[in-house]
């Protein structure tokens, strides 16, 4: 059982977090001073290990094969591939039998639909008052990723608008060395929800509009892009804050969480290059966020602009913010309500009757053990010519500086799903800039608003079989793959112009290479 955890002071958070960053003159020695791992009971590599690790990572050259393990992206992890739109909920490919319960009864919370306050079935009430969605599936259909609205009988609900307004800049939290600071919209709190319980008004409504633009390939082929521009529109609680700042996010697949979790923040830094001192045009840095349950700045890991440490913390702030449960981590049992938001603050919450929080801390590990345990599909046509052909094209194009293939997990006492597995998620885990086109203005922690985690590929093949579309990127503008690698500009710039000049057969092979992924 967890403590019950509170959000530390300012004067704490200076004194752990200034000077905590300082990178050193060759990128391969990048470090965190002060930074350790504490959600993990972590068994020290030995040198021999450590030798081993970094040839088995190497970046390889030969393209006339698969490399050994490339079809496994999950290590012992990984599971077969279904042909249904359940192929990212199997459990891990070596989880025991008995966990697999443990497994399956997470899946059941996750799965589950909240009802609003007073409510004969206490263990499912407190939903909202304010919310975006009813359970977790709502959001991450079949555990796959979110899409914007197709049309006007379409509704948002695997997509929302992430506010804050800017910080003061007397607030402590603005000296800390690239931390950025931020405050919640004094109405509209962290986060817009375009539902709520019956007689509460929601939010908003989030509405899209997109103009196209035209992208003509060096083979004369014709690319449309679409522009998005969001408004929240109805707005339920008066005007937003004239200095708010809005970011689109569609739920992000949840696929292979567990071990992205336990990649050694070692081996993340030191592909961190913030002043871009090889050369190479790649910039990345790492997102330092606090962690209230630890009372410590960690390495991020989740989210899109990596602002959440952990599985668990980013499960706890979905439940608050998503959905308006209450945790130990998030103990308000009003959700997202803010204080000029008086009737939502004073509406019956689930937290009134026998039990503390509307979900407990038991509740909440299960939730973070059924994510921590979603297994990865293993590759298909790993060695067929035309993806063999693709890996070279996107190895040569330099895909690879951000969407780095493979990483060895951290030797564990206790997650033996995870422990020390060798994995291929094509994510170095850091912030980039992608140029004005994709900023959302909207920065985060130490992320600017033109600053994203490279989001992992492996399993991104598999999206229309698992959640029926195509849709990528951030807000979901992306109609395909090609659309994606299209939009990539700042640090991508480069990399995206190589796609446009491509032969026909090396951007067709390209795209039938990251099918595959």
């Amino acid at each position: 059982m967890h403590p019950k955890w509170t959000k530390p002071n300012k004067v704490a958070l200076i004194a752990a977090v200034v000077g905590t960053v300082a990178f050193a003159d060759s990128p391969a020695q990048n470090s965190v001073q002060g930074l350790d791992e504490p959600h993990l009971d972590i068994i020290p590599r030995t040198a021999a290990e450590a030798k081993r690790i970094a040839a088995v990572t190497a970046l390889t050259n030969d393209f006339t094969k698969p490399q050994k393990f490339e079809e496994r992206p999950a290590g012992a992890a990984t599971v077969r591939v279904t042909k249904t739109a359940d192929a990212f909920s199997h459990p891990s490919g070596n989880i025991t039998f008995e966990d697999e319960l443990t497994f399956k009864v997470g899946n059941g919370l996750f799965r589950k639909l909240w009802v609003s306050s007073p409510s004969s079935t206490l263990a499912s009430d407190g939903l909202g008052p304010l919310y975006n969605a009813r359970s977790c599936q709502r959001c991450h259909i079949k555990d796959g990723r979110g899409h914007p609205p197709e049309n006007a009988d379409d509704n948002a609900i695997s997509m929302f608008l992430r506010i804050s307004v800017p910080g003061n800049p007397d607030d402590a939290i603005a000296e800390i060395e690239d931390y950025i600071a931020t405050a919640p919209d004094p109405t509209y709190g962290t986060q817009l929800q375009d539902f709520a319980v019956q007689g509460h008004p929601s939010e908003y409504r989030l509405d899209i509009t997109y103009e196209e633009e035209t992208v003509t390939l060096a083979d004369g082929t014709e690319i449309s892009l679409r522009h998005p521009t969001y408004t929240a529109a109805d707005l339920g609680y008066g005007p937003l804050h004239p200095d708010a700042m809005l970011s689109p996010r569609i739920a992000p697949q949840m696929i292979g969480l567990g071990l992205l979790e336990v990649i050694p923040a070692a081996d993340i830094l030191a592909g961190a290059d913030p002043d871009d001192r090889d050369g190479d045009g790649i910039s990345g840095r790492p997102n330092i966020v606090w962690s209230a349950v630890h009372d410590q700045p960690m390495l991020g890991r989740f989210g899109l602009k990596a602002g959440n440490a952990t599985i668990l913390e980013q499960s706890a702030s979905a439940f608050a913010g998503d959905i308006g449960i209450s945790s130990p981590i998030f103990p308000a049992g009003s959700g997202e309500c803010t204080t000029p938001q008086t009737d939502c603050q004073a509406a019956v919450h689930g937290d009134g009757d026998d039990r503390v929080y509307e979900i407990d801390a038991e509740g909440l590990d299960l939730v973070t053990f059924y994510s921590r345990n979603l297994g990865v599909p293993a590759r298909r046509g790993v060695d067929g010519p035309k993806v063999l052909r693709g890996k070279e094209v996107f190895y040569q194009t330099g895909c690879t500086s951000c969407h780095t293939p493979s990483f060895v997990t951290h030797r564990l006492n206790d997650q033996p799903e995870q422990s020390f597995q060798l994995i291929w998620p094509f994510t170095d885990m850091l912030l980039h800039d992608m140029g004005p086109a994709l900023a959302d203005n909207r920065p985060e922690a130490r992320a600017t608003a033109r600053e994203w985690r490279t989001p992992p590929l492996w399993g991104i093949g598999l999206t229309q079989q698992v959640s029926g579309h195509t849709y990528f990127l951030h807000d979901g503008r992306a109609r395909s793959l090609l659309e994606a690698v299209l939009w990539h500009g700042g640090e991508a710039q480069p990399h995206r112009d190589r796609v446009i000049e491509m032969p026909t057969a090396d951007r067709e092979a390209l795209i039938a290479y990251l099918e595959s992924l």
